[in-house]
């Protein structure tokens, strides 16, 4: 071989070597970030039309696949539209995954470790591999009673089965039909998704769980007694001190009761009377004996400032530090900057029915293959234990007194005896004040704890409390749960 073919094979020899190093690194080293680039069309049409498998409550698919004569082949749909869409969020070409979509992706679209077998057998039988179901907790009846008692009104509710953590109903409003984002019509879908972000009432929001968080109001004296109860010095006979108005330590300002009536007829009523019509100087003046730090951690050891996944992802509720006085007084009445969601209103309820022991919330029952071969299934586990067993009767006594003879008569169930409390929060100067109720039932044998939030009152505006608005809400729900 003479000089120059030596040169020449060298020369094809090393751009071989070279097209196999380019190759090899674009298929093995390349292949994740090219498969995740928005760009590649290829994929999202991979993804898109895969066979995901179905989102189920109580046997029936709120979240399914069907075959569609398209680029992508398969449009994800939702039977139950807004009244499922903030537990199932949305699987969609423009926005991405949100909701059980998100936090199930990896069964509903078969890549999932557990389903590793699945789609070895896929690879050798030259078939589409498919994915797994995701069975939820809720109880459909509960869910569509309280998404039709909120009517027109802005806010949310969730239900607990306090026993074992099972959510019953997670709902937020206005929802929003998850099918408009589903759609494989790009343009339609950037339009829906702008009306949507557009709306004032924030219908993309999960109200029940996340994002903007409420002041809690009056429901905030369940923790608030829970503390005194645990002190060893109080009890529901306690008498304390009940003035008309409490000026705040530190401050000029004065603190009445709501609509400012009288707490009782002397200086002091008992601690259960004053549960009973949600007296406000009684629980500011016993905050302030208690301390920030009492009152924190009670709050804490029901979940506030704790991260919670359900699996979606629970925003923490909020109890201020370094208070000074009079801001202890205002946050032991669940104002100044106390912040809750309903779920964590909810988890209140719940560890006060189950005995003191609060269960960990969970929205996923189990989940399945597609052979419907269980691969995992959610065990209830103890979240904590805020209060004793004995605080915990004493204060479910003290929560029936209130529906039957206080502020909570309109969440009365005829037969069943409920446990509650209710709320009305005071919001910027101005504005009507949120509607709170939260409760159990039945007292005596806990199924379903539940908490509801209304805003700015809503349909009563600045006439509203939490018993003329949020409680028939929380008992809709109640009585889907205990019909069942």
């Amino acid at each position: 071989m003479n000089a120059p073919i030596r040169r020449v094979f060298g020369v094809v020899t090393v751009m071989f070597v070279v097209l196999m190093i380019a190759v090899s690194a674009i298929q093995y080293a390349q292949s994740p970030a090219l498969n995740a680039d928005g760009r590649n069309v290829r994929t999202l049409y991979r993804e898109i039309g895969r066979d995901r498998g179905p989102i189920i409550v109580a046997g029936e698919p709120v979240a399914v696949s069907t075959p569609v004569d398209d680029a992508f082949g398969a449009l994800r749909t939702y039977p139950d539209g807004a009244l499922m869409a903030p537990v199932t969020g949305y699987f969609s070409v423009v926005n991405g995954i949100t909701g059980i979509e998100r936090t199930e992706n990896s069964i509903l679209n078969g890549t999932s470790n557990s389903l590793l077998l699945e789609r070895i057998q896929a690879l050798f039988t030259g078939t589409q591999p498919q994915g797994g179901s995701v069975e939820l907790t809720l109880n459909p009846a509960a869910q569509q009673a309280g998404y039709e008692a909120f009517g027109d009104q802005i806010g949310g509710a969730v239900a607990i089965d306090p026993r074992t953590g099972a959510i019953l109903a997670l709902i937020s409003t206005p929802s929003f039909d998850p099918n408009r984002l589903a759609s494989h019509d790009t343009g339609a879908v950037a339009e829906a998704f702008g009306e949507l972000t557009a709306d004032p009432a924030r219908p993309l929001d999960n109200k029940a769980i996340a994002g903007r968080l409420y002041p809690p109001g009056s429901t905030m004296k369940l923790i608030t007694t829970s503390a005194l109860l645990e002190t060893g010095d109080y009890s529901p006979q306690t008498q304390v001190p009940a003035p008309d108005s409490f000026q705040l330590p530190g401050s000029t300002a004065q603190l009445g009761n709501p609509g400012g009536e009288k707490c009782g007829s002397g200086d002091t009523v008992t601690l259960e009377y004053a549960l009973q019509i949600s007296c406000n100087t009684p629980f500011a003046i016993l905050g302030v004996q208690l301390g920030d730090d009492a009152l924190r951690r009670q709050a804490e050891a029901y979940g506030f400032g704790r991260d919670l996944d359900i699996p979606l992802i629970v925003t923490p509720s909020i109890f201020p530090a370094d208070l000074d006085p009079a801001q202890t007084a205002m946050s032991a009445i669940g104002q100044f900057d106390v912040r809750a969601t309903p779920i964590q209103m909810a988890m209140v309820s719940a560890g006060i029915a189950n005995d003191g022991e609060l269960m960990k919330p969970y929205l996923v029952a189990r989940t399945r293959g597609p052979d419907l071969t269980v691969i995992s299934e959610t065990q209830p586990q103890v979240f904590s234990e805020p209060i004793s067993s004995g605080s915990a009767a004493q204060l479910t006594d003290m929560m029936i007194n209130v529906v039957e003879n206080g502020t909570g008569r309109p969440a009365r169930i005829p037969g069943v005896q409920v446990a509650g409390k209710t709320g009305t929060a005071q919001t910027s100067p101005g504005n009507p004040p949120h509607a709170w109720f939260t409760a159990f039932a039945p007292a005596n044998d806990p199924q379903v704890a539940v908490a509801v939030v209304v805003e700015s009152g809503g349909s009563l505006a600045g006439e509203a409390t939490g018993a003329r608005v949020a409680a028939p809400i929380a008992k809709a729900i109640m009585e889907a749960v205990l019909a069942q």
